[in-house]
Formats: structure tokens, sequence, C-alpha cells
């Protein structure tokens, strides 16, 4: 969707995707109560877009800025809402009963990722701004709450299926399961036929597109048999064209979420997949290929950056990429405003030429430079980044130079505060190099690292490849050895990554508990807050929950209940609840340990979330003494 189209008609325009879905929507075959749900769900929306859409077409005086920053939302729930049509197009065709079937399987976790999709577009309207009623307000978190406990179910469902594959799988086989993912492409000599492949097919395109060959709304040509899931796109695609509306090309859409590529990678297979959506089922325990349903030989995401190309011309061409603010030499500003910054750009573009110079000490200068000016405001981020510093920055991340490569790293963890940056950032392949630095570089250079991946990590799609990439490892060795700055940032970093479910169960793996008690039980009491907050967040997961409890936790967590300060007493509390939550021996444990002194306590002086937490672990303890 083109990015000029979102203006003052913004909400109206995704209101009339709502009723395209909800009244387009003819639900069959063996995902009908799926497809049923989403549309329920999609349906509720209609109220929350009305008042926005009214709100717009007011006199009020903020509803001229409030529709002028409205382009963020709107745009990515217009695209969630596309690939919601297009799933239930998909969904409706499907007419095999078999639920193990290759196809049936992408389509459920098509609505995994659609599910997940929406509930993080509707988490970035901007409420406030457009005076939304508190009814409408406790319905859209009413809505929310059910895409987050559907995108849960779909993800316990899919890894449940393929559990159940793995195991019927040879030995030998399920051993193949294990492989460490990397994009390093010349760790993998044997995939480089697959890689011309996809190259000379990218090439192709692009030549049929300079030809001007091919309308934009038209299906290019796959492997795949064309009775397959890109008919099924392409038929969704035609369903949501209008006159006003850009239809994708189907090979520039990712075959699991059904969205424009940002980032395609090729798989062993040789298909191309967005690699957050793709490293996503590979989390869940996939080893096939979700189009071909062939086993993938191994589990290498290889960058197909011709196809990338490819689609960033394309973008281009139709005005879809989102805009910096900086056209000809002219910079917007907040107010509306231009400002002329040719002779900014100039002296940076010249910086950027000397960060390639062979001489070490200019090159020094000039990343020093690039590092002081990064950090002094916004508009530096955008005019370094417009300059293509990025990549060259995220080359200099390996150098042996110290000096170097500490300005380096610092310079992005500076752009990357400018949203738009951390996808350039993402695009530029930084990620396994930042890591290198987190392992390797200086105490500054390794506290910079983390900083940057909590960084990085706030865009949700990015926690699923940082915590893929072998960062976790990193930041729990930062987390126990390294300076206390350092380990502040680990820990932030560490609790951001481990949202993802997919990343709990890596950082349990590396060692995080034990680094985690060790911090709970430090005499200089100086991270207990952070060490609780991400044992809050692991806790629901069932390898973090028995790791916890084998670290003997549990009688650390019941001193913090006498002797912790509110914030702690609260979060400890919260811990043992999920403990002890449907495990009755973890409840006979703290019952052992007199846990109910200081949770009857924490039920009248401590905080209301403690409160909560306290009376309902006092409740299990009670029903366990009844038994």
């Amino acid at each position: 969707m083109a990015a000029g189209v979102f203006s003052d008609a913004s909400a109206a325009f995704v209101l009339s995707l709502v009723h395209d879905i909800v009244l387009g929507n003819v639900a069959a075959g063996m995902f009908k109560k799926d497809c049923t749900d989403l549309v329920r769900r999609i349906a509720l929306f209609t109220h929350l877009l009305e008042e926005i859409r009214d709100f717009a077409a007011s006199d009020h005086p903020h509803a001229s800025s409030s529709s002028s920053s409205s382009s963020s939302w709107s745009a990515d729930l217009a695209v969630a809402l596309q690939a919601a049509k297009r799933l239930l197009s998909a969904a409706s065709a499907h007419h095999s009963v078999n639920s193990s079937d290759g196809a049936a399987k992408r389509i459920s976790f098509q609505f995994q990722c659609v599910t997940w999709k929406l509930e993080k577009s509707l988490a970035k309207i901007p409420f406030d701004q457009f005076q939304i009623s508190e009814e409408v307000q406790e319905q859209v978190a009413l809505v929310r709450a059910q895409l987050r406990r559907a995108t849960e179910r779909y993800g316990s469902l899919n890894s449940r299926k393929v559990s159940n594959a793995i195991s019927q799988l040879p030995e030998k086989e399920r051993s193949d399961t294990n492989h460490e993912i990397s994009a390093k492409l010349d760790s993998i000599p044997e995939s480089c036929s697959t890689l011309r492949h996809a190259a000379d097919k990218a090439n192709k395109i692009l030549e049929r597109m300079n030809s001007s060959s091919i309308p934009s709304e038209v299906c290019l040509s796959n492997e795949v048999d064309s009775k397959g899931q890109d008919n099924l796109a392409a038929k969704g695609a035609e369903q949501t064209k209008k006159p006003d509306t850009l239809v994708i090309p189907v090979d520039f859409l990712c075959p699991i979420s059904l969205e424009l590529m940002r980032d395609p990678v090729i798989v062993a297979t040789g298909q191309t997949y967005e690699r957050s959506y793709i490293q996503r089922w590979i989390d869940c325990g996939n080893v096939t290929c979700p189009k071909t349903q062939q086993k993938l030989e191994n589990l290498t995401l290889t960058p197909n950056y011709v196809l990338r190309s490819v689609i960033n011309q394309w973008c281009a061409k139709h005005n879809i990429e989102q805009p910096s603010g900086l056209a000809n030499g002219r910079l917007k500003k907040s107010n509306g405003s231009f400002c002329d910054v040719s002779g900014d750009m100039a002296a940076i573009q010249e910086l950027v030429s000397k960060l390639s110079s062979r001489y070490l000490e200019e090159r020094r200068a000039a990343v020093a430079e690039i590092r002081s000016l990064s950090k002094r405001s916004t508009d530096n981020r955008i005019l370094i980044a417009d300059t293509g510093a990025i990549p060259v920055l995220v080359n200099l991340l390996t150098t042996d130079d110290a000096s170097i490569q500490e300005h380096a790293v610092t310079s992005i963890l500076n752009l990357s505060i400018f949203e738009n940056n951390k996808s350039l950032i993402m695009l530029a392949g930084a990620v396994p190099s930042i890591v290198q630095v987190l392992r390797a570089g200086s105490m500054e250079a390794r506290e910079n690292a983390a900083a940057t991946l909590f960084s990085l990590s706030l865009a949700d799609e990015n926690k699923i490849i940082i915590g893929s990439s072998g960062a976790i490892p990193a930041l729990v060795d930062l987390l126990q050895n390294g300076s206390n700055r350092g380990k502040k940032d680990a820990a932030t970093a560490l609790f951001n990554l481990c949202i993802y479910q997919g990343n709990k169960g890596r950082a349990v793996r590396a060692g995080i508990i034990t680094a985690l008690l060790k911090m709970l039980t430090d005499s200089r009491n100086c991270m207990v807050d952070e060490a609780l907050t991400i044992l809050s967040i692991l806790a629901s997961n069932h390898d973090a929950k028995a790791a916890i409890v084998k670290a003997s936790t549990i009688p650390v967590l019941i001193d913090l209940l006498r002797t912790g300060l509110p914030r702690n007493k609260e979060n400890a509390a919260a811990i043992l609840l999920c403990l002890c939550k449907r495990d009755a021996e973890n409840l006979a444990c703290i019952s052992r340990l007199g846990a109910a002194i200081p949770l009857t306590e924490l039920t009248k002086s401590g905080t209301e979330r403690a409160k909560r937490k306290a009376t309902s672990l006092l409740k299990h303890l009670r029903k366990l003494q009844q038994l």
C-alpha cells in the first residue's frame, strides 16, 4: 500500500477494508471456525475506526495534526487487514479434511501471523490524539486480548503438531533439526546453486519490470504449482483491488505472511520468505519448507539481495518507502516547514567517504565525528543514514582496531534511536557483527552493542531475528561478567528479547537462571529489580519454570517477600504464583518454608498488584491444606 494513500481519509480507507472483510467472507471447509473467529474480531474494529474518521473530519483544533500523524498506524493496520483478507480467501478455498497436510499446516501458521500482526497494529493507534471514548477503548482492549490469546493458541497448536511430527522421524533425521541457524553466505557452499537460481529469477523479474512489460497488478510466475498458494494469494489480491489501491506483485509477498517482503531470505529449497516469518516458522520446530513441504536439508537463511533490490525499486517507483522527510537537500521539520540542509549533507558525505579511507587515522577521525554527530540530533541521524553511512559502519564493526570498533557500534546505537533507521540497520545485516562485538569487543563496545540490540529489539519482528543470531548467550555472559553498566544494558536487552516466547528457551539454555539467582543473592542488592523483572517474564515458560525451581530460587524469593522493597515483594509474589499454579509440589514447598506469614502481610501493606498476587497464592495454599 502506497504511503501516500494515508491522508485525512486514512481511517475511512481502513474502515472500508474492514467492511469488505466482514461482508465478503464466506467461511467454509476445515478452517470455518478460524475464519469466523477472525472476521468476528475484525468486525469489532468498526466503532474505533468510525470514531477516528469522525474526529478527523471534525473542526476540532487537533484534528489536522492527528490526521497528519496517522499514516504510520493506518498503514500498518491496512497491511495487516489486507493480509487477513488474502488469508481468509485462501483458508475458505482449502477443502482438505486432513489437518496435518502441508497446505493446512501453512494456513494454520498464517492465522498465527495475521492475528499477531493485527494485535500489534492496534497497539500503535494513538487513542489520546483521537479522543476515543472509554467504551470503545475497553472494546479495543478486549479485542487485543482475544487476538493475543489466539496467537498463543495457534503457536501452541503449531508447536504441538510439529513436535508430534518430529517424534516420528528416525533418530538421524531428528538430530538434523538441531543445526544452528546462520545467514553467512561463505559457510554454505552447497547452497550456491540455490542462490544462483534465486538470483537468476530475480534478475528476470527486474528485466521484465524495466521493460515495463508487467503491470504492477500482474502476478509473477513461481516454481510452485500454479494451483497452489500463489493462485489463492493472487485471487485475494484481485479481490482487494480498487481504483486507488496498488496491488503488490505476488512474487513480492511472503508466502507465510502474505505481506510485502522487506528482508527476503532463501531457504534450502530455494524458496524465498520474509526473514522474521520464516524464523518464527523454524522456531516453532518446523523442519519443512512451508511452500513445497520438502524437508529442509539445513536451516540456513541466506539473504536474497537481488530480490530485495527489485522490491526496493518497485517501492520507490510507487512511493511506498516511508519518507524520512528529506527531499532535494531540504529537511521537513516537525512543524511542517522545510530547512536547507544541503551544506550539512555535503559535509556528512565527505565524512562517510573517509570511513573507507586506506589511512587508519583518517578512518578513526571520521568515525569519531560520525559518532559525535549522530548523538546530537534527530536531523543528523536522518542525514547520516541518507548518505549511506549505515552499511559502511556495519563493515567497520569487524575491524581489528578497538577504537574504530567502539565508535562504529556507538554510532549505530545513536542512529537506531530514529525509528526509520532501525529497519535500515537490520537490512544492512548488522546483527551478526553486533553480536561479534558483544562477544569480543572492549567493555565499552560490549556495553553499547548490548544497548544497540535492545534498541533494535523494540520492533517485534527484530526480536525474532536477534534471538536466532546467537545474541542471547553473549548477553547472558555480559550479564554475568560485565561492568555494572554492561550488566544493566544486558538485562534490559534480555528482558525485551524474552517477550518473544521463542527466546525464553534460548535464554534458559544460555544459563540465564544461574546468572539471575546470583544477582538476587548479591549482598550489594544493586540489580535485584532487574533480576526479578526478567524472572517474572520467564516464569510462564515451562523450561524456565523447571530451571528456576531446580536452582533453588524459591527460598530466595520467599526471603524477598519478608525483607525486600515494595516492588521486589510484588515481583517475588508474582513469580511464586507463576511457579505454584497447577503445581502442588511447589505449593507444598512454599508452605513448608513459611510463605503464608509474609504473604498475609503483603495483602495488607503491599502494592495493589502485590495484594492481588498474595491473595491468590494464599487461596491456593488454603486449598492445598484442605486436601
